[in-house]
């Protein structure tokens, strides 16, 4: 995923997910907001219940390719994806999956309004 996807600052984090709108699932919990570019910018935060370091390093770099697998990049929205520690329980597959679900309601809901 490119640095110009990617939402890095903590104050951009804190307006996603205080301004912005969730959905959850047992794997994640997905914000979004309007974005101030043309392209989507995506933030992802695995917290210290995940594991060390190394742990939380190796999952943020699987949800990182489940995102470029998945994310359409021109829906004109900021994301914010939180880790939650029921990832650690399932598969790739399983966890792209409900990414993907929550990407879909997300992008559908978009294109209706």
């Amino acid at each position: 995923m490119k640095k110009e996807f990617r939402v890095k600052k903590n104050e951009e984090f804190e307006k996603i997910i205080t301004a912005g709108s969730r959905l959850t699932s047992r794997r994640f919990v997905l914000y979004y907001h309007p974005a101030a570019f043309d392209h989507d910018r995506i933030g992802i935060s695995a917290g210290k219940k995940l594991g060390n370091a190394v742990e939380r390093v190796r999952i943020r770099r699987q949800v990182r390719m489940m995102v470029q697998e998945i994310f359409d990049f021109h829906s004109g929205l900021d994301y914010i994806i939180i880790v939650r520690p029921g990832y650690l329980n399932s598969d790739f597959a399983t966890n792209k999956n409900d990414l993907s679900v929550l990407y879909e309601t997300v992008y559908n809901n978009k294109r209706t309004n």
